[in-house]
């Protein structure tokens, strides 16, 4: 602190308590405990304080001391942008920020790296009372530190990841997917390519051969799996169907993904996507080869993000926002019940415009 030209030491509770003639203590309870002292003595305190310039108790080791920070810390991917830029996340965030401020808690983003020594570290030092897991594989070295933190943990993705202690809100992914491919099979596709995000791990979007039972991803693994549920119900091999690998949920890998199912004389009457971001790059690159979304090729995509409705998206309806707003509140303010701590959300299959009859009209 400089006065007049000089430096001095920054003023303490100490600094105070020797000022006014009273015991560190109780300068400390004018802050946080202010029922224990008269409002004079209060008004003296805080006088002398800001006479003095002190800046008030350190918020972190206020917090420290209590063990609590009132804060929630939500675990995304490495790639930490995606709270901002995928529409899905946004809308889970803001569902679940409405629960954290109604009880004035914050909200942490953490990115958890793919290095688990250092997604270890990240853990680690998180300063939070709970933790959110938005979308981390189950495999991650990082999720065996959370469980010895010993603080709350809300899951939206496999609810059996973290056994019956944590919390959980999602849906049936493998249920709602094969709802899709029930609605594409009865429109009599046969020729189906399906693009989905982190079938591998390769980096590089492009046709793959990989077991539906061994995707590591587990929304990725579930909606692959009730695709396949369905078409092998409806009696349509599944060799017959082109999977194909984005290497991100983004717009553009939809498109790249596109293009290996519709330049091929083999073309696929039907592109299935497990989000509807991809499933808009799939629009994209219909549009640019003149096809038309329905009539020639039929897509869709899984979420129902504002743009789907815009695009008249065939999809899956999942309460994004809602689904949010109920993590948060388990974490805060949990049930006693265990059983009411474990929630499946409803969904709804949405039929809109990108999906019509196989126009090859050539049923088996």
């Amino acid at each position: 602190m400089q006065k007049g030209g000089t430096w001095t030491m920054a003023a303490t509770l100490q600094t105070i308590a020797d000022e006014l003639g009273v015991s560190r203590s109780t300068v400390s309870n004018a802050y946080s405990r202010p029922d224990q002292l008269s409002p004079d003595l209060r008004a003296r305190i805080l006088e002398a304080a800001e006479r003095l310039g002190y800046p008030g108790p350190n918020p972190t080791a206020r917090s420290l001391r209590r063990g609590k920070v009132n804060a929630i810390g939500v675990l995304l991917t490495d790639n930490l942008s995606m709270a901002f830029t995928d529409p899905y996340a946004v809308e889970y965030l803001r569902g679940l920020a409405e629960a954290a401020s109604a009880r004035e808690t914050s909200l942490l983003l953490i990115n958890l790296p793919k290095d688990e020594e250092a997604g270890r570290r990240v853990v680690s030092n998180a300063a939070v009372d709970a933790f959110c897991l938005y979308c981390v594989p189950d495999w991650h070295g990082a999720l065996d530190l959370i469980r010895t933190r010993g603080v709350p943990i809300v899951i939206g993705e496999d609810p059996n990841a973290f056994g019956p202690d944590a919390s959980y809100v999602g849906i049936n992914e493998r249920a709602a997917a094969r709802r899709l491919g029930e609605h594409i099979v009865k429109l009599g596709h046969r020729d189906i390519a399906i693009v989905a995000h982190w079938i591998v791990d390769s980096g590089v979007t492009g046709v793959v051969s990989a077991d539906p039972d061994g995707l590591r991803y587990y929304v990725t693994g579930e909606r692959v799996r009730g695709f396949r549920d369905a078409f092998v119900a409806a009696g349509l091999p599944w060799e017959r169907v082109t999977l194909i690998n984005a290497a991100n949920n983004h717009r553009d890998e939809g498109a790249a993904g596109a293009a290996h199912a519709l330049d091929r004389l083999d073309r696929a009457t039907a592109v299935l996507t497990t989000s509807d971001v991809l499933a808009l790059g799939v629009l994209d690159a219909l549009r640019v080869r003149g096809l038309t979304p329905g009539r020639d090729v039929s897509v869709t995509g899984f979420d129902n993000i504002p743009d789907a409705e815009v695009n008249g998206l065939t999809t899956i309806r999942q309460p994004s926002v809602e689904r949010g707003r109920l993590a948060g509140e388990l974490l805060l303010d949990p049930p006693e019940d265990p059983a009411r701590r474990r929630l499946t959300l409803p969904v709804s299959l949405v039929v809109r415009a990108t999906t019509g009859p196989n126009p090859s009209k050539e049923l088996p």
